[in-house]
């Protein structure tokens, strides 16, 4: 059975954030790119938007899908609903990807900031605005017509949602929890990233066991827009060696011990 990935775009980001990485992937990864509830065109109910609500989704998608147990991407704050599932349901998760992660933004005066400027929003949501938010949390190397997808998907998060996900973030912190995640950890980060800092990367670095950190130089808080090719080709390698050391656990094999012997 091919490996799973579930893909779990950034805060106000829509499953179409990941469409350079998808069409980059071989048929021997199955790849699941979702909207979270308030984005794009899924559904937007009155409420549910705190890291937990999300994270109770990613499971009811894996009951619905028949999946067993999958790797979970995620990125930027979405990086804490993937680690919320893999502390609370660790028999679900094979492995984590986690993209421009943040060790946690509990009391982060920038998020603070951003979260007042949210009281004044109405919708329809503005484009101009929404505008300013992809550009500022991206880079002047992310394609313009990128660009203009993501707005597009961007300006269909109501404001409700804006203001009670994002408040949610300013609240929740699991950095005491860390030790409890028991899946292998890939951590990408890209040294030109103005949002999350190297301090935060070494810090989840220490805190998960085994995590590896793959730095990608000149690269902003969104790796994947910026170099989908080597992403896709980092994410598919470490994809690859979780199904080995799976393979090899059910045969009672260590990975290098598979095939005939010489």
């Amino acid at each position: 059975m091919a490996p799973v990935v579930v893909l779990t775009p950034g805060p106000t980001d829509s499953w179409r954030s990941y469409a350079m990485v998808l069409e980059r992937w071989p048929a021997s990864i199955r790849a699941i790119a979702v909207s979270q509830r308030g984005h794009g065109d899924s559904d937007k109910p009155s409420s549910g938007y705190r890291v937990e609500d999300f994270a109770g989704d990613v499971v009811l998608l894996l009951d619905a899908l028949g999946i067993e147990r999958a790797v979970l991407a995620g990125h930027s704050g979405s990086c804490l609903v993937v680690r919320r599932v893999a502390i609370d349901h660790p028999d679900r998760v094979s492995g984590l990807v986690l993209e421009a992660s943040p060790t946690t933004l509990r009391g982060d005066a920038g998020l603070e900031t951003f979260v007042e400027s949210l009281t004044s929003l109405q919708d329809p949501i503005e484009p101009g605005f929404v505008r300013s938010v992809v550009v500022g949390t991206s880079s002047d190397e992310v394609a313009p017509e990128l660009v203009d997808t993501l707005v597009d998907e961007l300006v269909k998060v109501p404001a409700r949602v804006w203001r009670e996900m994002f408040t949610g973030l300013l609240h929740y912190d699991d950095t005491a929890e860390l030790d409890r995640i028991g899946a292998p950890t890939l951590l990408i980060w890209g040294d030109a990233d103005g949002l999350v800092g190297r301090a935060m990367q070494t810090a989840l670095a220490h805190g998960i066991r085994g995590a590896e950190l793959v730095v990608y130089s000149g690269v902003g808080h969104t790796p994947r827009w910026q170099d989908s090719s080597r992403f896709a080709a980092d994410v598919g390698a470490f994809i690859a060696r979780l199904s080995a050391s799976e393979d090899a656990s059910r045969t009672g094999l260590s990975p290098r011990s598979r095939g005939p012997a010489v």
